[in-house]
């Protein structure tokens, strides 16, 4: 891994921390009930899927048991849908696909 993929790497988990300490002590309901937390936490997934778009191919291929298409992916539906999203799917990402990913970026990093 180049040096370059690994500071993307850190950013990332930069991002995720700020996203786990906006989501800290609410349910879905609050969530759902919190404009600003809402829109905070989507700008985080779209910071996310930027820094995504930026690592290397050569990395993204070397680790392609990291779901790279659908981080990328979600950053673009954020981006350009935000008014439709459904903020149900969103908070089951939070919960469950940032979780996992913290978890693999920090194994890869472990690993370097």
């Amino acid at each position: 891994m180049n040096n370059r993929d690994e500071q993307i790497l850190k950013k990332i988990l930069q991002e995720i921390n700020i996203i786990e300490d906006l989501i800290d002590g609410f349910n879905l309901e609050k969530f759902i009930d919190d404009e600003r937390t809402k829109r905070a936490t989507c700008m985080t997934l779209i910071n996310i899927g930027e820094l995504t778009k930026s690592l290397t191919k050569n990395f993204k291929q070397l680790y392609a048991y990291v779901s790279w298409r659908a981080i990328a992916g979600m950053r673009d539906v954020t981006a350009h849908k935000y008014q439709t999203l459904k903020m149900g799917d969103v908070w089951v990402t939070l919960l469950n696909d940032i979780p996992k990913l913290k978890a693999q970026l920090n194994d890869i990093l472990e690993n370097i």
